[in-house]
């Protein structure tokens, strides 16, 4: 579904990522973890289109999509939902999930994916007409991650989730996120509460200094000393 093969990224004159391979077939759930500052944001930034590499290739369905912009990335089936949540605050919930679906993809099927994120979010429904600016934290990145569910992904990618939010409500969007899962889109899914991440994916990636340094399944990094050590408190 979406393959990332040996791509180096520079801010400027600054090397960000050197060399970073992932890959995630169709129906997965795969976690991309580390500390704050691996390179887990720029690799998703990068994917998407935001920056571009200097080396390696990104395909999705195996066409390169690594020389396009993010628009037309979009259009063929990636979505973003970005570490910092970048609602319109004075527009209601309703109008902004439709500007999640003006993708040329999306759009003619905007109704029935209305629907179908209403049933995956019932609150979002029963508040559609509430300002966005007025919900709760775990409220907002709810509509984030609903929003990006309008352009009809196929491959959702989510930049830390749970940044800011308090436990209760990471395990809320957690779950949300096994159900979307659930209805057969693929996720891709950084984040640096490692156990969290590793609990419900089936593959991960480790990231440290913009490398990737090691990939398993989630159920090995679980047990494997070196994630207990660094990521899980020994």
């Amino acid at each position: 579904m979406l393959e990332v093969k040996g791509i180096d990224v520079s801010y400027g004159q600054v090397q960000a990522l050197w060399d970073v391979s992932l890959k995630l077939e169709k129906g997965e759930f795969v976690s991309l973890i580390g500390s704050n500052g691996a390179g887990k944001t720029t690799t998703l930034n990068t994917i998407i289109g935001m920056l571009s590499p200097t080396k390696g290739s990104i395909t999705l369905r195996d066409q390169r999509i690594d020389r396009l912009p993010s628009t037309r990335i979009i259009d063929l089936g990636l979505a973003l939902v970005p570490e910092v949540r970048a609602i319109f605050p004075q527009m209601n919930i309703l109008d902004n999930l439709l500007v999640g679906a003006q993708a040329r993809r999306a759009w003619n099927k905007r109704a029935a994916t209305l629907d179908w994120v209403f049933q995956l979010f019932p609150r979002l429904k029963e508040r559609k007409k509430q300002l966005a600016g007025t919900m709760s934290g775990g409220e907002q990145q709810m509509l984030n991650v609903a929003r990006a569910l309008m352009s009809r992904p196929d491959v959702l990618m989510l930049d830390e989730p749970s940044l800011g939010l308090a436990p209760k409500v990471v395990q809320a969007i957690l779950d949300d996120l096994k159900r979307i899962h659930d209805e057969g889109v693929t996720i891709l899914l950084a984040e640096q509460l490692v156990s969290h991440a590793l609990r419900i994916s089936d593959r991960a990636y480790v990231m440290e200094t913009g490398k990737v340094v090691m990939g398993a399944s989630s159920q090995e990094l679980l047990t494997d000393d070196r994630v207990k050590a660094k990521y899980l408190g020994g």
